[in-house]
């Protein structure tokens, strides 16, 4: 897994500078969301691995399914993949272009796991509390999981806040048996 992240990061920060210089950000997120749809099915995961294809051909037949798709910059894309062996990194290289485009346009992903449904307005003083803690603009998603009890559990990034019931019960027996 960090191989392929390792492989497919040069591929992502091209076609995000690539994306930028042409202010086509949406552009190509939707290109490369595209061509990482159809690289992860079946087929095309057939076409890639086949041995006896030429890259060139790869790259034709899998510009073919997409080709109203793609601009010609997306197409010279597929073909520097093919040409490098790189195809199958295509939904790798999605995910990282999407997280640098959140970077560029300053807006976090934040999953907020809690016990119940939050309110709009409980989101709205989650969304705002966090876009100060983290500095930016957040995108805030909801997840319920009843097995916390109370309390909410914040993922943003690397950065995870656990303010559940749950959580506060798992620190206090830990401190309790080592204090």
């Amino acid at each position: 897994m960090a191989e392929t992240a390792t492989l497919a990061r040069p591929y992502a920060n091209a076609a995000f500078d690539i994306a930028k210089a042409a202010d086509a950000l949406p552009q190509w997120s939707r290109m490369l969301r595209l061509l990482a749809a159809a690289a992860a099915t079946s087929e095309v995961q057939a076409l890639i691995a086949e041995p006896s294809l030429a890259s060139e051909v790869k790259a034709h037949q899998l510009i073919g399914l997409l080709a109203d798709e793609l601009d010609q910059r997306g197409r010279r894309f597929v073909h520097v993949l093919a040409e490098n062996k790189r195809l199958e990194l295509l939904g790798q290289i999605a995910e990282q272009y999407e997280t640098r485009k959140a970077e560029a346009e300053r807006v976090l992903d934040v999953e907020v796991t809690a016990a119940v449904e939050l309110t709009e307005a409980q989101r709205q003083a989650y969304a705002e509390a966090l876009a100060a803690r983290f500095e930016q603009e957040v995108d805030v998603a909801v997840v319920v999981d009843p097995t916390l009890i109370g309390g909410a559990v914040v993922r943003a990034g690397d950065t995870v806040i656990d303010g559940s019931v749950r959580g506060r019960l798992g620190r206090l027996v830990n401190a309790m048996q080592h204090g």
